[in-house]
């Protein structure tokens, strides 16, 4: 598809990808959502927490949600798109990786980017009962990076119930994601999101002593070193380079076949690179790109509205689809 040209700039108050990141996370204000938990047991003996919206009126059409790096279904960006599709009368599920619906899961592993076969598990169970006739994907940064993995891998074929996606803020490279980290400015964000992992591999050495070795974990202080450490052994990745290239989105970009927009702010601070795939966007059928100026990190504010920027756009480009009740 021809790359899409962008309408959004971000208020004027917030004047760099740093403030348009973090100040929607800090500030922005909105009732919280009556989920109603249900989870879902694994083939390998582990689990998910799912958390659901039901619809007001009964409905064929559901919403997933896939969420970022160390976040849950109770981030601000998960609870505003909640919202926003629920008052469309959708039904929605909000579904939280492993380790992140605040129980700690029963295997050594736990999540990672290109963790497409949980997002297919979610989907399978929700379309399992016949209920629903249309489906739509949307994912933040992390969590999109697994929907853009889930409907590209072509080994595993797409229902056809599941209509399209909306993907927002996504490091579609890994490899140019983590370099981008490692910018002195990227310190904050790189340090948080470290310290949320450490902590978490802290518990699995106390749940699994003999599997997991956390000696000189405080040493660790750059993401290919946690990787190499932790993130690929767990997962099933020989080495760093090969986590880097089957976790990575871009390389599944090709055989996705539903309508999909990815919208990726050009001043975002954790994306660089390949992670703004214009070549792969440019001839392709249904992969939209959108490259708005401003708007940082799964930021997209916007003053004066009921819905920020990215959840207008989302019900926007799903409004497009066609799709009726």
């Amino acid at each position: 598809m021809p790359l899409v040209a962008s309408p959004y700039r971000a208020p004027r108050l917030l004047f760099n990808g740093h403030l348009q990141t973090i100040a929607p996370h800090l500030w922005r204000r909105q009732p919280p959502v009556a989920y109603r938990r249900e989870r879902l047991e694994l083939p390998d003996g582990d689990f998910l927490d799912l958390d659901w919206v039901d619809a007001a009126v009964d409905q064929n059409r559901l919403v997933v949600l896939s969420h970022g790096l160390e976040g849950d279904s109770s981030r601000a960006y998960m609870v505003g798109m909640a919202h926003a599709f629920a008052a469309q009368g959708w039904h929605v599920l909000a579904w939280n990786c492993r380790t992140c619906s605040g129980v700690m899961n029963r295997l050594p592993r736990f999540y990672h980017h290109g963790d497409a076969d949980d997002l297919a598990a979610v989907v399978q169970h929700a379309l399992a009962p016949g209920k629903y006739r249309q489906l739509v994907l949307i994912g933040f940064s992390m969590g999109g990076s697994m929907t853009l993995k889930y409907l590209g891998r072509t080994a595993a074929p797409v229902p056809e119930a599941v209509q399209g996606a909306v993907v927002f803020s996504v490091p579609c490279d890994l490899y140019s994601s983590i370099v981008r980290l490692h910018h002195p400015h990227n310190v904050l964000y790189r340090r948080r999101f470290l310290q949320k992992l450490k902590q978490k591999m802290v518990r699995k050495a106390l749940q699994f002593p003999d599997q997991v070795n956390i000696r000189n974990l405080d040493l660790i202080q750059d993401f290919p070193s946690f990787i190499e450490r932790f993130m690929g052994p767990l997962h099933g990745y020989r080495d760093l380079a090969r986590f880097y290239h089957e976790a990575s989105a871009v390389h599944y970009l090709a055989g996705i076949r539903r309508p999909t927009l990815l919208v990726n702010a050009q001043n975002d601070p954790m994306l660089a690179g390949k992670c703004f795939p214009v070549a792969e966007a440019r001839d392709h059928t249904f992969l939209h790109l959108e490259m708005p100026l401003t708007g940082g990190h799964v930021g997209f504010t916007r003053y004066g509205f009921r819905l920020n920027w990215a959840e207008q756009r989302a019900l926007e480009f799903v409004e497009s689809l066609g799709l009726t009740s």
